[in-house]
């Protein structure tokens, strides 16, 4: 992505936060977007504005109003907003762009795979929505509009080759192994479940295949690495996001044609990757009394390095993988290898979490001498039925965006 003065000037403001960038805080404000509000009176497209106001959604005198309109299809709040945006109000544009900043953050996770690229995509999405306001026609909806933003912006990305090259470490004693694959998608990245809070609640579109929670896991957005951007933005905005073939084209400014074309060969390659639903047992219920079980017998068995017990929980063809390493290891008798090398010498604590809708769970590693636990990834479980079918391990980089630290007390 550009790093021209605009951009520096933006990412300054958005980033430089006290504590410092690596903070769970300051990763959490990057996310949720703080940016300053420009001054009264200025003209969103004045030379050397360039940076949009703050998107925090709580608070501010039309938030509810917004909301509302969103909900009900209020076009004259809508127009309100927008006008007064139109005329430098920050906090117009604010209220009128944050019900959508959620939604959007995920949207981009899914075309790119990494939270930190979505992260990248959204701040830029804000930015060129500020910069063409006056350039918005009305003759979509905001949201719409937005969607036609960042998908343009994160194939734009793509396109650039700008990704983040993908650094990693394995869990300790791990590297003797021999893998029974290598991973395509190493970019991946765990999303926080609390981005993606409240977007189940929202009506799907009528054209929509997938649900939100299916949608969002991990071996969906996996899947949807591996098919080309363009067919990967058609799928998700078709067929998770509802928008219809006519909405789609014009974001991708294409034929109908083309998105339809487009569409049936994405749902052929995902029908092969990903599986036709029913394939296997449908994982329980987040949060419920099977769910709750299962994650405590996992606990339980890792931090006494119970390897039977652990194993037990694993269906037969379990996978083992460890972005940005391409390592995957796939079967139950790899996976005790696996265990037994992690547990050599070694005990261990894990601290619960959620991540892509599934059970996930920061490791420590124990250190009796110091009486601390030092950080060993971040796992993250897809569950089929009443066992795990893929343990997905990420290193250290990715605990800051779950709020969680490098040393606990122990």
């Amino acid at each position: 992505m550009g790093h021209g003065p605009v951009r520096v000037a933006f990412r300054l403001l958005t980033k430089l936060t006290p504590g410092g960038p690596q903070t769970g805080r300051a990763r959490a404000e990057a996310r949720h977007g703080i940016f300053r509000a420009p001054a009264a009176g200025r003209r969103p497209q004045d030379p050397g504005l360039g940076v949009p106001p703050s998107f925090r959604v709580p608070g501010g005198q039309y938030r509810q109003q917004a909301e509302a309109a969103e909900e009900r299809g209020d076009a004259a709040v809508t127009t309100e907003l927008m006008a007064r945006a139109r005329t430098g109000d920050g906090e117009a544009f604010r209220e009128l762009i944050g019900p959508h900043r959620r939604e959007l953050m995920v949207h981009c996770y899914r075309i790119l795979g990494s939270t930190q690229d979505a992260e990248d995509a959204l701040q830029e999405t804000m930015l060129a929505a500020w910069q063409g306001l006056h350039g918005f026609g009305e003759r979509s909806s905001v949201r719409t509009w937005l969607y036609r933003i960042a998908t343009n912006r994160c194939l734009n990305a793509l396109r650039s080759g700008s990704r983040r090259p993908g650094t990693g470490t394995p869990p300790p004693a791990v590297a003797p192994l021999e893998p029974t694959g290598l991973a395509e998608v190493t970019w991946l990245e765990p999303l926080p479940d609390d981005l993606v809070e409240g977007l189940a609640d929202r009506a799907p579109g009528p054209e929509t295949r997938y649900e939100t929670r299916e949608a969002i896991s991990l071996a969906f957005v996996t899947a949807l690495q591996l098919l080309p951007p363009r067919q990967r933005a058609v799928l998700i905005l078709r067929d998770v996001l509802g928008f219809r073939a006519r909405e789609v084209a014009g974001m991708l400014e294409s034929t109908e044609e083309s998105v339809t074309s487009a569409l049936k060969r994405a749902r052929a390659a995902m029908g092969s990757r990903f599986g036709p639903a029913g394939q296997q047992e449908p994982p329980p219920p987040p949060g419920s009394p099977a769910e709750q079980h299962l994650v405590a017998r996992l606990t339980q068995a890792f931090e006494r390095g119970a390897i039977d017990d652990m194993v037990a929980l694993l269906t037969e063809d379990v996978l083992l993988s460890m972005p940005p390493l391409p390592l995957e290891y796939q079967g139950r008798e790899l996976a005790r290898q696996f265990f037994t090398a992690m547990w050599h010498n070694r005990s261990y604590r894990l601290v619960p979490t959620r991540a892509n809708g599934q059970p996930a769970f920061a490791v420590y590693v124990r250190d009796p001498l110091a009486g601390v636990a030092h950080a060993s990834g971040l796992l993250v479980a897809s569950l089929s039925g009443p066992r795990i079918c893929t343990l997905t391990r990420f290193d250290n980089s990715v605990l800051p965006g779950f709020g969680l630290p490098r040393t606990l007390p122990d």
